[in-house]
């Protein structure tokens, strides 16, 4: 059995993370039908998952892995996504980040990053 660290979160966010699944984006309905239900190779993907004092789009805990769709509202807010970035990625988090656009007309090049990573994570888990 995988022993994953603990990600820490803010339980006040728990409630806006619910809302943001009942209101998700098409980008965001079109990669989940793709990550749930354990598709990838098992793994486990979650919508919506409060890290820290942020919510990302998807995350598997098993990969460590925040999966983020950018769409036109994160065009204004470059600098507060890379510091929010960084700061997951400091808990030892791993990010890919797709365009909403890419997500809507490339969803075989989304999951082909994504499918590329896992394998690239099972390789290295692997070789252990």
């Amino acid at each position: 059995m995988i022993r994953r660290p603990i990600i820490p979160y803010n339980p006040k966010l728990k409630n806006l993370a619910r809302d943001l699944r009942k209101n998700s984006t098409l980008s965001e309905v079109l990669l989940w039908n793709q990550l749930k239900s354990r598709q990838i190779r098992g793994y486990r993907f979650l919508r919506q998952k409060p890290i820290d004092d942020f919510i990302v789009d998807f995350f598997c805990p098993d990969l460590m892995l925040a999966i983020e769709i950018d769409g036109q509202s994160h065009d204004q807010r470059l600098s507060e996504d890379i510091a929010r970035q960084k700061r997951i990625e400091s808990l030892g988090i791993v990010f890919l980040r797709f365009l909403d656009i890419d997500v809507k007309s490339n969803m075989e090049g989304v999951m082909g990053r994504i499918q590329a990573f896992i394998e690239e994570f099972d390789g290295r888990n692997q070789a252990k």
